[in-house]
């Protein structure tokens, strides 16, 4: 599995390391702070761009991805709450357009996973090691379920168990200690599979015995600062050819 013989797990995020789904993520962020952004200042607005996304937003909890975003512009909202309408100009209402958005999208465009990494969470799971997904989306037993890969999960900790026990989003590692947590095993017996430098930044804080940067967006040195103990561009890479 090109892991250390020490390894009993692997905690895989979700969106960009299992499936595609970061870039749908990334498709309802922008229209969202967008068409925000636009009511406020009408067309000469500036737009959310890729490296908004990539600084302020990915791998983060809704919520927290929202408050992130909007300081960088000057900009802070009420909290509100978690049902708030997706009109309401609140964190969370704002949060919840966006949540709207993605999951207009995925039933639009449906879910893929990356055939490399489906082929190494087979193997994964088939060579015994217990495996857990961690990830800040509230949909991500949906995304499972859409991409086939459910089967091979033991434990997933979402956004919705994030929000529930009031865990600490990416990059503190809460989110995957409570994965390695669930799965009976201490962090240095589990991997972490992270395509986001908060999550790579979660797993290197939280002393896991193996953090995997998966690059698939050209952010290599960006991810090694960060923590990764190897990158790889799709995580069957570590397979033996």
């Amino acid at each position: 599995m090109g892991l250390p013989d020490s390894i009993e797990a692997c905690l895989f995020d979700l969106d960009g390391v299992l499936t595609a789904t970061a870039v749908l993520h990334r498709k309802a962020w922008k229209r969202t702070f967008d068409d925000f952004l636009r009511d406020r200042a009408g067309d000469g607005f500036a737009p959310f761009t890729d490296d908004d996304y990539f600084t302020y937003v990915d791998g983060k909890p809704r919520a927290d991805g929202v408050r992130s975003f909007l300081a960088s512009r000057g900009i802070t909202l009420p909290e509100g709450e978690p049902d708030d309408s997706p009109r309401t100009e609140t964190v969370y209402g704002v949060g919840n357009r966006k949540n709207n958005l993605l999951l207009a999208v995925i039933e639009q465009e449906g879910v893929s996973p990356y055939p490399g990494a489906q082929r190494y969470l087979a193997a994964a799971y088939d060579a015994g090691l217990k495996i857990g997904v961690v990830t800040s989306s509230a949909n991500g037993k949906a995304v499972l379920d859409g991409a086939g890969l459910r089967r091979y999960v033991h434990v997933v900790i979402d956004g919705n168990v994030i929000r529930e026990r009031g865990l600490a989003g990416k990059p503190a590692p809460d989110s995957y200690l409570a994965g390695a947590e669930a799965l009976h095993v201490q962090p240095r017996a589990a991997a972490v599979f992270e395509d986001a430098t908060s999550g790579v930044a979660a797993g290197h804080a939280g002393g896991f015995g193996l953090v995997v940067g998966v690059d698939r967006v050209g952010q290599a040195d960006a991810l090694r600062e960060h923590g990764a103990d190897v990158v790889v561009s799709d995580p069957v890479d570590l397979l033996d050819p």
